[in-house]
């Protein structure tokens, strides 16, 4: 009870099959790069934004003898402190920026356009970011280890929540250097192959 169908064999195709299955899906690995992209660039965000608001909110007081008497330590106190929740601040302004043309990215996988004004502002983005994270980490650690040889004590003994508040700033901040420079060399991936 089997039906057999017999195709004769033609010389004038040569072996090329048509697989109904399987479609190529538009976008392909293009438009994943670009859902990565997005994803990167919310936790970016909240990187940059963690080291600006940890960052800005160090404050740390020692009562001396009296009430009246007192040390202080702020991030406001250095001005490397300053250009840093500044700088990381508008790093994150520019991350919450950036979201739509990721999204852009994503709807239209084989556009160049969005991809290319991203990876030159991320760029620009990254530098930022970069030396003043490494400006805020040089002080950072001077406060933690101090220089003999310019007679700077370490006040870390006395401002240990200072201190850590932050080093975790610090940490913060090269988390969103590393993410930003992922970013960019998966933009260079994505409109270098075609």
């Amino acid at each position: 009870m089997s039906t057999t169908i017999d195709v004769p064999e033609s010389s004038n195709i040569k072996g090329k099959t048509i697989l109904l299955g399987a479609q190529a899906r538009p976008g392909g690995w293009k438009k994943g790069i670009a859902i990565v992209d997005f994803i990167l660039r919310l936790g970016a965000v909240a990187a940059a934004l963690g080291a600006a608001a940890s960052m800005g909110m160090s404050d740390q007081t020692l009562p001396f003898f009296t009430q009246f008497f007192q040390f202080e330590a702020s991030y406001d106190s250095f001005t490397t402190f300053q250009f840093f929740v500044i700088s990381m601040a508008i790093v994150a302004g520019y991350l919450v920026l950036s979201l739509p043309f990721s999204i852009v990215a994503i709807i239209r996988p084989h556009a160049t356009g969005p991809r290319l004004f991203l990876i030159i502002l991320d760029t620009v983005f990254l530098t930022l970011a970069t030396s003043s994270a490494a400006s805020a980490a040089s002080i950072v650690y001077l406060a933690h280890n101090g220089n003999q040889d310019t007679n700077w004590l370490a006040i870390c003994n006395q401002f240990g929540d200072f201190c850590a508040q932050t080093s975790g700033a610090v940490v913060s901040s090269f988390v969103a250097v590393v993410v930003l420079l992922v970013l960019i060399v998966m933009s260079a991936l994505a409109l270098g192959k075609h």
